[in-house]
């Protein structure tokens, strides 16, 4: 498994002097949000596209992917009643999977609780097939750009739809395509009532991507969950992606999340 680390964490950090500090720790990935690249990511030219891949790859590293795609937008909403809305959504994600792929990204993150929780009226039943409409038109471009979606289950603390791993699955299940798959995060798993292990074990054929994190908003190793057990589950899964370290607690300096992130990872996949 490779070490990645996403650049939100480095709040106002150039691009170079992220790649510059985390390459020699042992990263070999950077994961971007999209509010990161500008206000409107989607309307970067050709010229710049370009200009943010051959800063990361020149730094030693690779772009990983997108996550936190609708954070710090307006009018999109996965599971909105308004088919209008809904459809801007499905073309404002179409647009993310061509920016993806020409940074050299591979996996797009789809998070944003507050995009997809249930409007009132919407049932859980209702807002599956919404979001299943919203997803669709992007499968077949992601598939021949070489780009994953994967769905993120996210605790009830953030958002009601979608909360575990199996509802996850489920939605993976309803559109049935080789483009559509799981994400899995630490922090959010440790809401469930399953063990992590368990919940990687029930999920194996279904993962594309995976946070490392703490529930308490810290990277791993940085809290109580021990992720040498989550390591191997991993393993026994048969995944051998990247470990992307996604933290929230922004009282911590980026270069201790940093630093202490990957030394534990080092450690934990070491055993």
């Amino acid at each position: 498994m490779k070490f990645a680390i996403c650049n939100e964490i480095f709040d106002g950090w150039a691009l170079k002097r992220i790649c510059e500090f985390c390459r020699p720790l042992g990263y070999e990935g950077v994961e971007l949000s999209p509010f990161t690249l500008g206000e409107k990511p989607v309307e970067l030219s050709k010229a710049d596209r370009l200009l943010i891949r051959q800063t990361v790859e020149g730094g030693g590293m690779e772009v990983v992917g997108l996550h936190w795609l609708l954070a710090k937008t307006t009018g999109f909403y996965v599971t909105h009643p308004d088919a209008a809305i809904r459809r801007t959504t499905a073309e404002y994600l179409l647009a993310l999977v061509h920016l993806c792929a020409d940074l050299g990204g591979k996996v797009m993150v789809i998070g944003s609780p507050k995009q997809r929780s249930l409007l009132p009226g919407v049932s859980t039943a209702q807002a599956m097939e919404f979001a299943a409409e919203v997803f669709r038109p992007s499968l077949e471009p992601a598939l021949s750009r070489g780009v994953t979606l994967a769905i993120e289950p996210l605790g009830p603390a953030e958002t009601d739809f979608l909360t575990t791993a199996a509802q996850g699955i489920e939605l993976i299940d309803r559109l049935h395509h080789p483009a559509f798959r799981l994400h899995l995060d630490v922090k959010a798993m440790s809401s469930e009532p399953k063990p992590i292990p368990q919940i990687i074990s029930d999920s194996a054929k279904h993962i594309a991507h995976v946070h490392v994190n703490d529930p308490n908003l810290r990277g791993p190793g940085m809290g109580d969950v021990d992720h040498g057990p989550i390591v191997a589950a991993l393993r026994q899964a048969g995944y051998d992606g990247w470990l992307s370290v996604e933290t929230f607690d922004t009282s911590v300096p980026p270069e201790t999340t940093a630093r202490e992130s990957v030394r534990y990872l080092k450690q934990v996949c070491a055993l």
